[in-house]
């Protein structure tokens, strides 16, 4: 079976490089993946692949193979890109202005047609039923994760397991790389106004300065994370907007805060959101003004159930060589596969995209972010390796 999608893999890659090229010059943003929807639905009907519609833009196919109640496996890609203007000069270049997949998505989305390909064509050798999960709205909050889960994508038939796999530009192609246990961060989104008393800036005895109440909860907020954290859970919170005045001689009424919040433990990430408020108000308070404050919860952190990472490296291994699949690093970003991993086991894992010879190192979420597509033939191969091949418990 393993020499089959080997061979597939090869055979399809131009087609689905091809593909990659479509979706990557028609990026469309989070929760206004219309016209990347009908694509794949296009595909999948040609494919001859029963699917369904979820959340609006999201598409659900299934391939069942022999025995198909003895083992029921989800395999995700996500849909959506950013409001980010490509600055790429590549024939496939972004045709919407100020909209480019520079997170991979387009990568994610061809590599899970490309599986589904190969595992359609091949479903009389391999037991069980593979669903196909194509999630919009990755980058922005709710998560489209969360919203496919409300409209049942982990029903019928329910999972035994769940994979995804990621971009990595640090990460040469032809190899990937795992990590069992915490592998992203939760990421939460803090929104405060800070509110003093305007007036002359020649007469601050007058006023209440929002700027100096608001530049003292900055530094006293760092403190949240180093006097009440235990330094070996990872954990980030950093102020990244400071906004009001608009002129020298005026000190304004209020002055706006954002940042982000990231954790890798849930309970100390809502013990924190206490200390967060209490802070917020008793600092702004005793300096004599006033705090409004919003966090808006985002994605959870993502984990890792250890054994089906850990058989999914080894599957890896097999299809690879040992000496191209290695450990994932932590990461402080975010990922909404999250939500899955709360419900069902999960394997989120890594697949290497850079070329240093290519000129391919461009990070994640810049106007220069590109891929080796050579990652592509790599990409869907262990998808269907994966699919076919993993017996949850």
């Amino acid at each position: 079976m393993q020499s089959t999608i080997k061979e597939l893999a090869k055979k399809y890659a131009p087609e689905f490089i091809k593909i990659r090229q479509h979706l990557h010059a028609n990026p469309e943003l989070s929760y206004q993946e219309f016209e990347t929807s009908k694509f794949i639905q296009s595909h999948l009907k040609e494919m001859r692949i029963p699917f369904e519609v979820k959340a609006t833009t999201g598409v659900v196919g299934l391939i069942k193979g022999k025995n198909p109640d003895s083992r029921v496996v989800a395999l995700r890609a996500d849909m959506d890109a950013l409001p980010i203007k490509e600055e790429n000069d590549i024939s496939y270049k972004s045709k919407n202005e100020g909209v480019m997949h520079a997170c991979g998505h387009d990568v994610h989305t061809t590599c899970l047609l490309g599986a589904a390909k190969i595992l359609n064509e091949t479903k009389e050798q391999w037991e069980g039923t593979v669903k196909l999960i194509f999630q919009p709205g990755e980058e922005k909050n709710p998560g489209g994760a969360s919203l496919m889960i409300k409209d049942g994508v982990l029903e019928n038939p329910k999972p035994q397991g769940i994979f995804a796999l990621h971009v990595h530009t640090g990460l040469e192609t032809g190899k990937l790389s795992f990590r069992g246990g915490q592998v992203m961060a939760s990421a939460d989104e803090l929104y405060i106004t800070v509110k003093g008393k305007g007036g002359h800036a020649a007469s601050p005895h007058i006023t209440i300065d929002p700027i100096l109440i608001a530049s003292h909860l900055i530094i006293s907020l760092q403190q949240i994370v180093s006097r009440n954290n235990n330094p070996f859970n990872p954990t980030v919170l950093s102020i990244t907007s400071f906004n009001g005045g608009n002129t020298t001689n005026v000190i304004p009424n209020e002055i706006k805060l954002m940042g982000t919040f990231r954790a890798m433990n849930e309970e100390w990430r809502f013990k924190a959101h206490e200390l967060i408020r209490k802070n917020c108000v008793d600092l702004v308070h005793s300096m004599g003004g006033k705090v409004d404050l919003h966090i808006d919860v985002g994605y959870p952190s993502v984990f890792n159930n250890e054994q089906l990472t850990a058989e999914a490296k080894s599957k890896a291994a097999e299809y690879l060589g040992a000496s191209n699949v290695s450990e994932t690093e932590l990461r402080m970003g975010a990922e909404d596969f999250g939500y899955y991993a709360q419900q069902i086991p999960a394997c989120f894992y890594r697949l290497g995209t850079m070329n240093k010879e290519k000129g391919v190192t461009s990070n994640v979420h810049t106007p220069t972010f590109n891929i080796d597509e050579n990652a592509i033939e790599v990409g869907m191969g262990i998808m269907a390796w994966l699919g076919s091949s993993v017996k949850p418990n």
